[in-house]
């Protein structure tokens, strides 16, 4: 695995066509029993759901969003996306995700070359993500992108190749495959490294990710001082 920085990145060419390029697709998971048990997506954060903060986010960044979720769709009516459930039966864990928003964008948006998932529990992720991910697989129609903060990877929040869907497909339905890097690892792939993010002397890791009542509380004050700061407000 390649492991890239902000200054070993290729030069941004052309966000604009680069986004066109990309479909957005929001991993929704179930319950979560450390936060009560309530659904985590539509806990609410400042005012507004998680699953709100993580599309607008999104939004910016790529051509398309999809969610993925399984269950009843309806309960994401007021958001105004698709809804794409996995493709395969049983709990396959994040790598069904992947394929769910890979065949989605082959029949939605043919022109797609890649999908970008995020979860719905990390509310802050960079407002360049995409744009870094692309530029870091470069042109290399097989390269998978992922995101690294500190010394973790985190496997949810990639660049994923639509052209790899028939690949992923096999192995999770045929091998029973479950673990996100062992998939990885099978096809070229990157880390590109996020530094940690100031928001008014307050220093983020942007994929923090809300999995407690505790983690709630930060993500509050996270969230206040991020309001506070584009309203050019002291906190």
């Amino acid at each position: 695995m390649t492991i890239v920085s902000r200054h070993d990145e290729t030069a941004l060419h052309d966000n604009t066509g680069q986004a066109a390029l990309t479909v957005g697709c929001v991993l929704a998971g179930g319950l979560s029993r450390r936060m009560g048990g309530d659904e985590k997506s539509l806990q609410t954060l400042g005012g507004k759901s998680m699953l709100s903060h993580v599309i607008a986010r999104l939004r910016s960044q790529v051509g398309a969003v999809v969610i993925n979720a399984n269950g009843d769709p309806a309960r994401f009516a007021g958001f105004g996306l698709p809804v794409t459930r996995d493709p395969v039966e049983g709990s396959a864990g994040p790598l069904a995700g992947i394929l769910a928003g890979m065949r989605w964008a082959a029949k939605q948006c043919p022109q797609a070359r890649w999908v970008v998932t995020a979860a719905t529990d990390t509310p802050f992720f960079p407002e360049d993500m995409v744009a870094r991910l692309v530029a870091a697989a470069g042109h290399h129609d097989g390269m998978i992108a992922l995101a690294k903060s500190g010394d973790r990877v985190h496997p949810v929040f990639g660049l994923w190749p639509v052209a790899l869907a028939d690949d992923l497909e096999k192995a999770v339905r045929d091998e029973d495959l479950r673990k996100v890097l062992v998939w990885v690892n099978r096809h070229p792939n990157v880390e590109v490294i996020f530094g940690r993010t100031a928001i008014d002397g307050m220093e983020v890791d942007p994929f923090f990710n809300v999995n407690t009542p505790e983690d709630m509380a930060t993500a509050e004050a996270i969230a206040a001082r991020l309001e506070a700061a584009v309203a050019g407000e002291p906190v």
